[in-house]
């Protein structure tokens, strides 16, 4: 089986701030639904904190005041390099609780993979399914009943 790799499903356009910037700067280009989260970058382009919507209802729920991307970004960060297949990234992003992995190419950050790239490819490379009969045989349902096993990636596909 050929896998496939995340550099074929990476944004290298992804949006990224850096630690100094405004709260409020970062949350209005989160606005925009063609950004999923913006990735924080150090020095050298070293991926230092991830910014997700999430961490904008913890900062409401807890913080006062303005604050910076600094301040409430989410570290340490989980990243992936380009070559990593798309089912041990989906794991990751399971293992990890989350949804968006940054890519690092020696040291630097080379793009963004949010679990909705990775969704389409998963249901043909990730989730076995069996038949018990023939399913291509007109006849009742009993005859085509699809087995469906555990899925491994029940909480990152779904949650």
């Amino acid at each position: 089986m050929i896998e496939t790799m995340v550099e074929t499903v990476v944004s290298e356009d992804a949006r990224t701030v850096e630690p100094e910037t405004p709260v409020t700067e970062a949350a209005q280009r989160l606005r925009d639904p063609t950004v999923p989260a913006l990735v924080v970058l150090g020095g050298d382009r070293a991926v230092i904190g991830i910014v997700t919507e999430s961490d904008f209802v913890v900062h409401v729920a807890e913080e006062e005041g303005a604050a910076t991307v600094g301040e409430i970004m989410s570290t340490p960060v989980v990243t992936v390099p380009p070559g990593t297949p798309i089912g041990f990234a989906a794991d990751r992003m399971n293992e990890a609780g989350v949804r968006h992995l940054p890519v690092v190419e020696d040291g630097a950050y080379a793009g963004l993979v949010s679990l909705g790239s990775l969704t389409p490819f998963l249901s043909r490379t990730r989730f076995d399914i069996t038949w018990k009969g023939t399913p291509d045989r007109a006849g009742s349902a009993e005859d085509s009943e699809p087995v469906v096993p555990e899925r491994k990636l029940d909480r990152a596909v779904n949650g």
